[in-house]
Parts: structure tokens; sequence; C-alpha cells
């Protein structure tokens, strides 16, 4: 009988013995080496490598409890990304890993490793850069959100789509920490930056137009069933290497607004952005690297535009739907959506409980008050002015600059 008949905590041991028994050919009896890799929130992730370093893989392996916080969430999020994954491989495949096996007892997924590329966010505050990543980031996001949406998808397929990743309990976690918690910390759970807090309290707890939009944005993500979304598309689910990009997982993902992916790939270059601001002492340095997330986070967004009016014009069957106007609608309420939702990732990064190493790992004190304090006045430029001013990405760039100006840092 094997001893993985039931979920349990594994360790790098587990890990090894999980993968001879479950994929016995993938090394050829080679002897194994383990290494436990996951920083983030939720799961827990193996690399289990043949000791000559021949081949290796990935063990994702989802507990009935978070690992941070050990709150109670469905073990379903690793089936739906498994699913998901599939899903994304196929329809943009050189931005997407292999799988090879999801076990539903387990709840594991075990796919491609891809250890020669590295992580967005951490290559983003290396200050690195990366000349195809808006054209992969575009492509990746056109494909995979505008064939599954309504506009190309069979009216039958989507709505069965909708309920097989319908994905309750993820949809929770967002609902509370982006949409609920930057605003009103009901449960007190955020975690201000002492030096920012009266700041933060101000700018967020008490200003009740930011909250009438928020609370519609809410409302969007509760409701807007668009496309199937990956649901966490941030620097630190992407993976880079010259001339690559791939995405990673997609546990969150359900049937929403197509705005909240492109919003949280739009809020993660302004955090790189800040973080560069407050950051590197060289001013010819700080101002390549500056203009290289502006061309990048111009280009993510206007391309991603393009491409999907393109996938729609030539492949959206509806008659009601293929007209070069309605498509124009189409995609212009999407661009309120996506900049909305860049400013609720922005905030919550911010004034959550969950924060992101591009600022909160900012070791002056001071620094990291002046890095905060651009991306919440961008965060609320976004929410507050959504429907008015952003509709390119030159604008995100223009409110990351007035936001700096603000608060009287040097461009």
């Amino acid at each position: 009988m094997s001893r993985f008949d039931h979920n349990f905590s594994m360790n790098t041991g587990d890990a090894i013995a999980y993968v001879q028994e479950k994929l016995p050919g993938f090394f050829g009896g080679a002897p194994l080496v383990c290494s436990e890799i996951g920083d983030g929130n939720i799961n827990y992730i193996y690399r289990v490598a043949a000791a000559n370093g021949s081949r290796s893989l990935i063990v994702k392996h989802a507990e009935p409890t978070t690992r941070t916080t050990g709150s109670a969430t469905s073990t379903d999020r690793n089936r739906i990304e498994a699913k998901i994954l599939g899903l994304e491989r196929e329809l943009s495949p050189a931005n997407v890993p292999e799988i090879y096996l999801y076990d539903p007892v387990m709840c594991c997924v075990v796919m491609q490793d891809i250890g020669d590329h590295e992580n967005l966010r951490y290559a983003l505050i290396a200050h690195e850069t990366f000349p195809t990543l808006a054209e992969d980031l575009a492509h990746f996001m056109a494909e995979t959100l505008m064939r599954t949406s309504d506009l190309i998808l069979a009216p039958a397929q989507k709505k069965a789509w909708t309920g097989e990743f319908i994905n309750p309990d993820m949809c929770a976690i967002t609902e509370r920490l982006v949409f609920t918690d930057p605003f009103k910390d009901p449960r007190g759970r955020n975690r201000l930056f002492p030096p920012n807090a009266e700041f933060l309290q101000k700018e967020l707890y008490e200003d009740p137009a930011l909250h009438l939009e928020a609370g519609k944005l809410k409302l969007i993500f509760q409701t807007k069933a668009q496309a199937l979304i990956h649901g966490d598309l941030h620097s630190g689910s992407v993976f880079v290497r010259p001339g690559s990009t791939m995405v990673l997982d997609p546990e969150f993902a359900y049937y929403g607004p197509i705005g909240y992916d492109v919003g949280n790939v739009m809020a993660h270059f302004v955090f790189a952005w800040a973080n560069a601001q407050v950051t590197m002492p060289d001013p010819a340095a700080r101002r390549a690297f500056q203009t290289w997330v502006e061309e990048t986070m111009t280009a993510t967004l206007d391309r991603f535009v393009e491409k999907s009016a393109a996938i729609l014009q030539a492949d959206c069957t509806d008659p009601m739907f293929a007209s070069e106007a309605f498509i124009r609608w189409f995609l212009a309420d999407v661009l309120q959506d996506t900049a909305g939702c860049a400013g609720t990732e922005l905030l919550r990064r911010i004034i959550g409980s969950a924060k992101v190493k591009d600022i909160e790992g900012i070791q002056e004190p001071e620094a990291r008050v002046r890095a905060e304090r651009i991306c919440v006045y961008t965060a609320k430029a976004l929410i507050l002015e959504r429907s008015a001013r952003f509709t390119a990405g030159a604008d995100y760039v223009r409110a990351v600059r007035e936001a700096a100006e603000k608060i009287g840092e040097i461009i």
C-alpha cells in the first residue's frame, strides 16, 4: 500500500519518496536530492533533482491550512492550478511550464522545473532589465484572457468552466485582503509601517470617496465573470531569463474581471519604480532603470490592448460582439478595471498583512516612507480617476511621476 494515501505534511525526504513512487521513470533510478524553495504564503514547494544535476522537477504541495497563518483553506486550489496551467500552456505555450502530474489525494502538482529562470520580483529589486518582458506579458495575458472570454469561447464551454473554477475560498481571501482590509481593517490585521502610520490612516481609513470606489471595485471582482483570470498575477508569480518569461501559481484562478490580472501586473511595475527611486544612489543608474520600467509598463499595457483587439477581430464569431465599435468599448471597460485594480493591489501591499519585498525590504526607514507614499498617491489616482485618465500605459508613468513630485522627489 502506498504511504501517500492521505494528505500529510511532507519534508524533503518525503518529497523524494513521493517522486520515486509517482514518477518512477523520470529519473531512471538516479540518486535524488531535494530542497524546499517556496517563500509564498499558501503552499509548500520542493525541487527534486538527480544528484548529478541531469534532471529536476518541482513538487507543489497544498495542505488544508495556509503555511503562514495556519488558516483553513480548500486544497481544491491545487486541482484548479493544475488544470489552469494546462489550459494556459495550450493558449500560450512559451510562457507556461509543463505539468507532469496532479495528485488529488496528496494535493500535489508536479511540474517542469524552470530553475534556469529567476523570480521577476527579486530581479526587479536587483534592478535587472529584460528586453522581451513587456511583449511576453502582453502576449500571455491577451491569449489567456481573450480566448477564455464570452467574446470567443463557446457559451456552453464558458458556463461549464465558470462552475468548474469557481474557487470560493481563494476568492474570499482576495475579497478580504485586497478590497476590504486596506480601507476598513475590520479584522485588525493590517501592518502599518510605524513611521508612516498616521499618513496611511488619514489617506486610506479616512477617505469616504476612496471607500466608495473601492466598494465598486469589490463588487466588480465578485460579479464580473469576464474571463478565466490567473487571479494572482504579480511579479512573484513570473519567472524570467533573457528572452523568456514564464508564469506560475494560478491557484487563485476563477472567472473574474480581466482588469484584475492586468492591473496586478501594472501595480508591480510601480513597486519596482518606487524601490529604485529611494534605493539607487547613482542618479544615472537610477534613471536608466526607471526609464526601462516606464517603457516596459507602457508597452505591456499598450501591446496587451493591441494584441487583444487583434485576437477579437480575428476570432470573435458572435455578430453582436464582433464589430470594431463593440471591441473598442469592451477594451475601454477593461482598462477602467485595470486602473482600479492596480490601485487596490498597490494599497493592500503597503498597508495590509501581505507585503512585497520591493517596499518592505527597504532598510532605511525614511526611504521606505517615501516609497510607500509614492505607491499610495499613485494608487489613489488610479482608483479615483480610473474612468477619466488611464487609457494607455503612458498614463501610469505620469501618475507615478506625479506621485513622486508630490512628496518632493527629484525626477
